[in-house]
């Protein structure tokens, strides 16, 4: 039985979302000081599958426990709660390492929904993870993948990524030339089924474009197709 640790100073929020969860099949405990939580994560993070993390929080804010936590090496999967006016602050979320985001007010039906597909796709790289020596490298223009060693080298620079940013471009290096909707990456990378916001896809799209890109406003990599998605080419520059 998974466990979430759920982080938020609402306790209307901390008692919906632990009904919720504990009704799917969830153990279940919360704390609503943002240091409470990162000091439990921190001395033990083993016990838990899964963060449900509020942005605005006492004692120290979501985005903190979040840097602090993926730059001492704590893999467990975040999720962030955010309003719909913390825009830029989920942006950040996201290059922290956040997994994924709920925008509040939020269903409680949704939320478990994406806590599900979030371990889902934990467990399956974990499953599915190539042995240390011998994995395999992508390549593409100046672009080097080593999915086995999680290791992104751009004009033969390391380059860091979050770990969704690196699954993401991972799916694009592996299909190259093929018109990839929103709906597919979020289906294949993020393990929606059905259309949710697509907004995630955007950013990371943006996130991985200043990463990869000699000119992110004019990228030669990964192209929008208008109305679709996007594409992953060596081609020649579009938008």
């Amino acid at each position: 039985m998974p466990t979430v640790l759920v982080v938020d100073d609402e306790a209307s929020i901390r008692t919906l979302v632990e009904y919720n969860f504990s009704r799917s099949g969830f153990d279940v405990e919360t704390v609503e000081d943002g240091r409470v939580a990162y000091e439990k994560l921190k001395q033990g993070a083993s016990k838990y599958d899964l963060v449900v993390l509020d942005l605005m929080l006492p004692g120290m804010d979501g985005l903190e426990v979040c840097r602090r936590l993926r730059q001492e090496g704590v893999k467990i999967p975040i999720i962030l709660l955010t309003a719909r006016d913390e825009e830029v602050d989920l942006v950040l979320g996201l290059e922290l390492g956040a997994d994924d985001y709920v925008t509040k007010p939020f269903s409680p039906r949704e939320l478990v929904a994406r806590a599900r597909a979030v371990l889902r796709r934990t467990e399956s790289r974990e499953e599915d993870a190539p042995p240390a020596a011998g994995g395999k490298v992508l390549r593409a223009g100046n672009i080097v993948l080593d999915v086995a060693r999680h290791e992104v080298r751009v004009r033969g620079q390391l380059v860091e990524f979050t770990p969704k940013e690196f699954e993401l471009l991972q799916y694009f290096m592996e299909n190259p030339e093929h018109v990839l909707s929103r709906d597919q990456l979020l289906d294949r990378v993020w393990g929606y089924s059905a259309a949710t916001d697509t907004r995630i896809v955007d950013v990371h799209v943006s996130h991985l474009r200043e990463k990869i890109e000699d000119d992110s406003k004019n990228p030669k990599y990964i192209r929008t197709v208008r109305g679709i998605g996007y594409k992953f080419t060596e081609g020649t520059s579009g938008s």
